[in-house]
């Protein structure tokens, strides 16, 4: 057999396998002198047509199989031969085979790039730190109490953060339009419900009052028809509420989950909720800081026959979640070359670490995330039970293990923040 490979853009490789026209013909005679043995044909016995008959008859046939049965057998020894590792499945040109004549054949694909890490000593890589304070477990119960909050109507002006119950009705040029009037209309003032400007003229009225204003509709309006254009709306207000927050006593303990009442026991429930979210923020953030260095610190072509196949799968899984979702597979290109090239760099440092991984870690692993559900023992049995999920803790272990080392190699510099902050990011950066 012999093997040539043309290096191709990028990653691609065309690989050229000449087959020995001898191999072939022992290859279709011993096949051929095994059918004379079993083959029936009129006018011959059983077992006693002529090999010559045979061959005229079957030869071409045979000749079809051998040739990729070969072909399928000779690919995997060229690639073990030029020690090259296809990504994705190659595109094959077979030369139509002669008996008698060498057959050759083409094969195209993409390869797996030799990676050589960036030295991880030398990565730096942020840790951010945060503890529960008094006072975010104080915030926390704040949001507790406004989750049992109740309305009582008060007899006096409305102000921000009340509930306004309203009738109201819209006209645009004198004419009602869809959408544009309602009768006991509840809201509250200062949530956003209504388009921009539209409860900041409720504000400073009383029950039984009457206001008439005009408030444009924002250009980007879902409606079309109604975008841009100004709208006037009468409105009649028909009660005002205050909210009202429970106290922190027995029944509140009780309502969320402490049978004895005991207010002390709910705040040390809470913390300890609390610090157990914060722990899995802070490991996130550092996995994902990690990751990122990592990612950049070392620049890789990825064969796209891969990345093809990761963004398809990601296609599935965003449709699977959002049903009707139409994205294109191009939608997914961006993320799926950053998942197939970190996957190739996490392999890489897996490599380097001597990385393993064990039952008792997958086990540990998936006990942990048990603590979040209100039956952790059914959750562990299920997910031991269920190869496909114990897969997915598997790759999850690893990530985390090889997360470990490179942290534990790397340069690690501290930065303290807030439970608000680590928590909320995207609220504080609003604010």
């Amino acid at each position: 057999m012999q093997v040539s490979v043309e290096a191709g853009k990028g990653l691609e490789r065309k690989m050229t396998v000449q087959v020995p026209a001898e191999t072939i013909e022992s290859e279709v005679n011993n096949r051929l002198n095994s059918l004379k043995n079993t083959v029936r044909m009129d006018g011959f016995r059983p077992g006693k047509v002529p090999l010559k008959v045979v061959r005229q008859k079957y030869s071409g046939a045979v000749l079809q199989e051998v040739a990729g049965e070969l072909m399928q057998r000779t690919f995997r020894e060229a690639l073990t031969q030029e020690n090259l590792n296809p990504a994705g499945d190659p595109q094959i040109q077979l030369e139509t085979p002669v008996l008698g004549q060498v057959m050759q054949y083409t094969a195209t694909f993409e390869v797996y790039p030799d990676v050589e890490l960036a030295p991880v000593a030398e990565l730096s890589i942020e840790k951010i730190e945060a503890t529960i304070e008094d006072s975010d477990v104080a915030n926390m119960i704040d949001v507790l109490r406004k989750q049992k909050m109740t309305w009582e109507e008060v007899d006096r002006a409305s102000a921000e953060g009340d509930r306004i119950t309203i009738d109201f009705v819209g006209t645009i040029d004198g004419e009602k339009f869809d959408g544009g009037s309602a009768n006991d209309m509840p809201m509250v003032l200062g949530a956003g419900q209504m388009i921009p400007g539209f409860e900041e003229k409720l504000v400073g009225l009383k029950a039984s009052e009457e206001a008439t204003f005009k408030i444009p509709f924002p250009d980007d309006y879902a409606a079309k028809d109604l975008a841009g254009k100004e709208a006037e709306f009468a409105i009649t207000v028909k009660k005002v509420e205050q909210a009202k927050l429970p106290e922190v006593d027995e029944d509140f303990a009780k309502a969320f989950g402490v049978n004895s009442g005991d207010t002390d026991q709910l705040r040390s429930e809470i913390k300890e909720n609390m610090e157990r979210e914060l722990g899995k923020r802070l490991r996130t953030l550092l996995k994902e800081n990690a990751l990122e260095v990592l990612f950049k610190a070392n620049p890789v072509d990825v064969p796209l026959a891969t990345v093809i196949q990761e963004a398809e799968a990601l296609k599935k899984q965003t449709e699977a979640q959002a049903p009707g979702n139409n994205l294109s597979v191009d939608a997914f290109m961006d993320d799926a070359r950053r998942r197939v090239q970190l996957g190739m760099l996490l392999g890489e440092v897996a490599k380097l670490s001597s990385m393993n991984i064990n039952k008792d870690m997958v086990k540990a692993r998936i006990e942990e995330m048990s603590k979040d559900y209100e039956d952790p023992a059914e959750f562990v049995n299920y997910y031991m039970r269920n190869q496909e999920l114990l897969r997915g803790v598997e790759t999850l272990v690893m990530e985390d293990a090889v997360v470990d080392w490179i942290v534990g190699q790397a340069k690690v510099t501290s930065r303290r923040s807030s439970f608000d902050d680590v928590m909320n990011p995207q609220k504080n950066k609003q604010d």
